[in-house]
């Protein structure tokens, strides 16, 4: 009785339904490709099929086990970067006291969030160029310095991809440390206030370890987000040059299947991401649940 009374609200969804059925779902039928010779053509039904040979190749291709390093590589470093600098951010945020002061720096830093990479890479690759690109005519007539080739050098390239990635989201990342900065109740500074601690203890013993448990999840749940370096970013300002230090998994599958035209194993790589993805992201909640008893389900 309660069903047929509530089909109303079982209508309302059944858009979204079809929606996520389609093109969540009936995609994943192309999984297959992954164990095919596939060809175009001949299509997914009449494609040779060649067991785990696209794997086999997979990991025996040098290029393609250097794209799995580098992936984890910088991927890392966002997440550890991505976690660090709005973490203490937020803390030296708090200690604005002029209101007004606070709200200006907090939109002024949030704001490069919501700017497209295609934008912030013309930009960047703009300023950083060897060829009189500002960052470089800056360092040259102030420290008289051989211009550094931020974009065209694989480690360079690598601290340039993961300094950006941290300038354009340690704004929006501070939001959640806000958030729990505003849930520490006030009693305990006004306390401390009493026993005679100074604004510097009260963030080391107080406000610290209040943001621990939200720092804990944060870190936590990032772990599934580890083989997603940023295929918007590092496509829009890597070049040939630094495909050894800066190719990532989603760069190595754009490159192979669209132009090199080897869907087969574009499909096996894919599929490796995501199973080693949805084993991170399970680790994750776990330890989430374990550190800080944080449950998403």
């Amino acid at each position: 009785m309660k069903r047929i009374k509530n089909w109303p609200f079982h209508l309302m969804i059944l858009p979204s339904l079809i929606f996520l059925i389609v093109f969540n779902y009936v995609p994943m039928l192309g999984i297959v490709i992954a164990f095919q010779d596939f060809k175009p053509w001949l299509g997914v039904f009449d494609s040779k099929w060649i067991g785990l040979d696209n794997f086999r190749y997979l990991f025996a291709r040098q290029d393609s086990v250097q794209v799995i390093w580098n992936t984890f590589i910088i991927a890392g470093l966002k997440v550890i970067f991505n976690l660090v600098v709005p973490f203490f951010f937020a803390i030296l945020l708090n200690e604005i006291r002029k209101v007004f002061i606070s709200r200006t720096i907090q939109t002024l830093v949030y704001l490069p969030h919501f700017l497209s990479w295609v934008i912030l890479g013309g930009i960047l690759t703009d300023i950083l160029s060897t060829d009189g690109g500002l960052i470089n005519r800056m360092l040259v007539s102030i420290f008289n310095i051989d211009p550094i080739p931020f974009l065209s050098s694989g480690n360079w390239f690598r601290f340039t991809v993961v300094l950006s990635e941290i300038w354009k989201e340690f704004g929006y990342g501070t939001i959640v440390f806000i958030a729990a900065l505003a849930n520490i109740n006030p009693s305990l500074y006004e306390a401390s206030e009493v026993d005679g601690a100074s604004r510097w203890k009260q963030t080391l013993y107080i406000t610290i370890p209040s943001l621990l448990p939200m720092a804990v999840v944060v870190g936590t749940l990032s772990l599934g987000n580890i083989l997603n370096a940023g295929f918007d970013q590092i496509f829009n300002l890597y070049n040939s040059l630094v495909y050894a230090k800066g190719d990532i998994i989603d760069t190595f599958v754009y490159r192979t299947a669209i132009l090199e035209g080897n869907f087969g194993l574009a499909t096996a790589v894919g599929l490796f991401k995501s199973v080693v993805s949805m084993i991170l992201i399970v680790i994750s909640y776990r330890l989430a649940y374990k550190l800080a008893n944080y449950r998403v389900f």
